[in-house]
């Protein structure tokens, strides 16, 4: 598709992922495109094709000019958009504003922010643009004997969580999904999974060694559809959340699954807690990642904090 010109510096560019909520950004965008019409929103639209399309797609409308950005789709597509913005270099990272109009299976991000699942009343919340500045992270890892950057602005998920991740995902390809797909692998993959041991150090100090099953570090409080495993987390404090669960009995995982969604699961003994800037990773096996719900590499991993970079659209 051709470069469009930013039709003036307030216009919106929509970043449409039609795949998103296992298709129903397609059914829906009709819609969606007859309620900014209606609400008067200025903007023009590009659709993803593919994987990643999101990320080529918005380093393109920031050279034409556009400045700000919405997100049609889920928190994947919100992933690569954001990365989309660091991976350039004609602006400052926070020149840029970004909001999203949820579509998404998850939408754990909106969730964070109050950004409501309605599509008029999250239109009313691009229209009222209320900022708010936040942190990112950004994450290094081993992908095909490869070290790889990526940014994420939720939560980070290793061991367990990414296999969890990983499993859903690949329903998705499939057209199938949703946070009950998800809560399903929680409890189906259980017996599957292996302990890895693995040594985590917080700000240079070593803040753990041994046994791991579930690791996550956040920017925003929520993921897997709603789930609570960062309840710490405060988005714009210029810190990492991390909570990790060692190795323990798999039935105790069953029996406070519960406390996933209310964020209580770090009172149970077997759960540790850090803040820090600077998180790295290692271990004797493979520990799998994903970001936002993107499924990616593997251990090493080195976590790295970026303050206050990320300028997005809020609901009250």
């Amino acid at each position: 598709m051709a470069e469009t010109k930013a039709l003036h510096p307030d216009a919106w560019m929509m970043i449409v992922n039609p795949n998103a909520g296992i298709k129903k950004g397609t059914k829906d965008w009709p819609a969606i495109l007859q309620l900014l019409r209606n609400e008067g929103v200025d903007f023009e639209y590009r659709t993803t094709a593919h994987r990643g399309h999101a990320i080529e797609i918005t380093s393109e409308v920031i050279s034409a000019g556009y400045r700000n950005i919405c997100v049609v789709g889920g928190d994947g597509t919100l992933n690569e958009v954001l990365n989309g913005i660091m991976n350039q270099q004609v602006i400052a990272f926070s020149d840029v504003t970004l909001g999203m109009i949820p579509v998404g299976t998850g939408n754990d991000w909106c969730r964070m922010f109050n950004v409501p699942f309605d599509y008029l009343k999250a239109i009313h919340v691009l229209k009222q643009k209320k900022t708010f500045l936040q942190d990112a992270g950004k994450v290094t890892y081993s992908h095909q004997e490869k070290r790889v950057v990526r940014y994420f602005m939720n939560v980070a998920g290793m061991g367990y969580d990414a296999l969890v991740a990983k499993k859903t995902n690949l329903l998705k390809e499939r057209g199938i999904g949703g946070p009950l797909i998800y809560l399903y692998f929680v409890f189906a993959s259980l017996f599957q999974y292996k302990f890895i041991e693995a040594v985590i150090e917080v700000d240079g100090a070593m803040a753990y060694k041994g046994e791991i099953f579930s690791m996550n570090v956040g920017i925003c409080k929520f993921n897997g559809g709603g789930m609570k495993q960062v309840p710490f987390a405060v988005p714009d404090d210029g810190l990492l959340d991390v909570t990790l669960i060692k190795r323990t009995s798999k039935w105790m995982v069953v029996r406070y699954a519960r406390k996933l969604f209310d964020g209580t699961l770090v009172d149970l003994p077997f759960i540790a807690t850090f803040k820090g800037e600077n998180i790295r990773i290692r271990s004797t096996g493979k520990v799998f990642l994903e970001t936002d719900g993107e499924s990616l590499g593997h251990t090493p991993f080195t976590f790295e904090i970026l303050a206050r970079c990320v300028n997005v659209v809020v609901g009250n």
